[in-house]
């Protein structure tokens, strides 16, 4: 049996997305280097929604570029991580790059969620094979922690311990229906207690 525990709900990734919009603003001077690149799936909405926000705030039109970083995992064969797979295997989308200007831009990867750091490794190689940024930044919805390389996010909507064995989940309306982030544990039932053995000794 599983039990799940909302952290975040549909009110609080709204404002969440919002701060995350302003912070790259604020790093940012010339909006025009901005350019934001959203990993599939949730990530690439969440992608689409910051540039609504970015593109208000400076009058700018934002590019906007999808990726799909399957065939460049490390770990395409084994275990997968949860964030990015179903349980037959990765799912693999279409990448849209073409056409989105990335040399010498400062491209802002945007995740759901921020785990072992391998997706991001592999974002980071893909993003290479479609032009040379000035920089590449991270921003994701959720940092839990449990880091397998040496990589950090620039902008963080919320850090949240967690335990390895525990999944988050990162809903978004566009394809699920409703904003959420939860916390997903697997909760295992004590064990029955069984009667003494008999003492045949008796």
């Amino acid at each position: 049996m599983t039990l799940e525990t909302t952290v975040l709900d549909g009110a609080d990734m709204a404002r969440t997305l919002a701060r995350i919009a302003h912070e790259i603003v604020e790093g940012h001077p010339d909006p025009d280097s901005v350019v934001l690149v959203g990993i599939h799936t949730r990530g690439a909405v969440l992608a689409a929604r910051l540039q609504e926000r970015l593109s208000a705030l400076t009058g700018t039109d934002v590019p906007l570029g999808d990726l799909d970083i399957a065939f460049y995992r490390d770990d395409l064969g084994e275990v997968p991580d949860a964030h990015h797979h179903d349980e037959a295997g990765p799912v693999i989308h279409a990448t849209h790059l073409d056409g989105i200007p990335l040399e010498d831009r400062s491209v802002v990867l945007v995740d759901d969620v921020l785990f072992t750091g391998r997706t991001i490794r592999a974002a980071i190689e893909a993003i290479f094979d479609y032009g040379r940024p000035g920089r590449v930044q991270l921003a994701v919805l959720v940092d839990r922690g449990h880091r397998e390389l040496p990589i950090r996010a620039d902008y963080v909507g919320k850090n949240l311990p967690t335990a390895v064995a525990e999944r988050v989940n990162v809903r978004v309306s566009e394809i699920d229906g409703r904003d959420e982030v939860a916390i997903e544990r697997r909760h295992v039932d004590p064990p029955t207690p069984t009667d003494p053995p008999e003492d045949r000794a008796a």
